[in-house]
């Protein structure tokens, strides 16, 4: 594929998905739900046989991103709930999330430490398993989830898709080589599943904003406009945290890339439902940021040729 057509791509894989999810929801909402988590897996995979593993340690920039995160998404729910709950908590939940699982395969592209990231992906999915059942708990909502269960099912979303393609390229490095480099070598495989994930998620996104009816528009309109506000500002704050420790790609993606899905999972389960329009509004604002930022780097490169 020329550089042209991989630089609309995803503008393209948005842009239908959100089509397919407006005329065929019930076409869209069932591929995503059981093709989505395939393809995040076999992106990470291949995007992990590209890692030094003994690059993964926990670095003064990742202790920063996790500070905002959590301690600005808690900030940001104390201003925001004064002028009404449903509104902080749709805005609260899209900072407080985790870095997406294909977070790494966007750095890549970008040409960030994708290591660098990977290390920031675990930590930041292990903080809000940890966290989440106390913050929630304290907000008094949905207090009768225990502990144990909560954490549990959190962990059972997240850390199979951080662990295992992790686990699988580590073993392929030392024990099958020869398939651990034909992985390593076709990184541009990575790309072209994440359009395909991009299409099924951005048209999941489209059908569940539909499906909330007319009388949540006040509520998903500002939970909407604030999602992209924080979008915007934890992208910006990443690039520049990421810029003071020597990598502003990864520091971007880190603190700016969510895991959306478990983002909206959180906001059903412990949260009023309309604040998961923050979450899969979300979804539209991060990779359009992505998309642009791909299209950069692609004119750039033409440019270079």
């Amino acid at each position: 594929m020329t550089q042209k057509a991989k630089t609309y791509m995803l503008p393209t894989a948005m842009i239908s998905g959100s089509l397919c999810g407006y005329l065929f929801p019930q076409f869209t909402t069932y591929w995503a739900s059981h093709l989505a988590s395939i393809l995040i897996f076999a992106m990470l995979l291949v995007t992990y046989c590209k890692i030094n593993f003994t690059e993964l340690r926990v670095k003064p920039v990742h202790i920063a991103l996790l500070s905002i995160q959590i301690l600005g998404g808690l900030a940001i729910f104390g201003l925001l709930y004064l002028w009404d709950p449903i509104i902080a908590e749709g805005t609260f939940i899209c900072i407080f999330c985790p870095t997406a699982t294909a977070a790494p395969v966007i750095t890549g592209m970008l040409g960030g430490r994708i290591s660098t990231l990977v290390t920031y992906s675990l930590l930041s999915n292990m903080a809000v398993a940890l966290l989440s059942p106390v913050i929630f708990s304290f907000m008094g909502v949905h207090a009768d989830i225990s502990f144990i269960d909560s954490f549990a099912t959190i962990c059972a979303k997240v850390l199979p898709l951080l662990i295992l393609p992790l686990g699988i390229a580590l073993l392929l490095q030392q024990c099958f080589p020869k398939a651990y480099l034909a992985l390593r070598d076709r990184q541009s495989l990575s790309f072209y599943m994440w359009a395909i994930s991009l299409f099924l998620v951005v048209g999941k996104a489209v059908t569940f904003i539909i499906e909330q009816g007319r009388e949540a528009i006040p509520f998903e309109l500002a939970i909407a406009l604030l999602s992209l506000l924080v979008c915007v500002g934890q992208f910006y704050l990443g690039r520049k945290i990421g810029k003071r420790y020597g990598d502003k790609i990864s520091g971007a993606q880190g603190l700016g890339q969510k895991n959306t899905v478990l983002a909206i999972w959180l906001s059903l389960t412990y949260l009023s439902p309309i604040a998961s329009i923050g979450p899969a509004s979300y979804i539209i604002w991060q990779n359009s940021i992505n998309s642009y930022q791909l299209y950069l780097k692609e004119k750039r490169s033409s440019e270079k040729v």
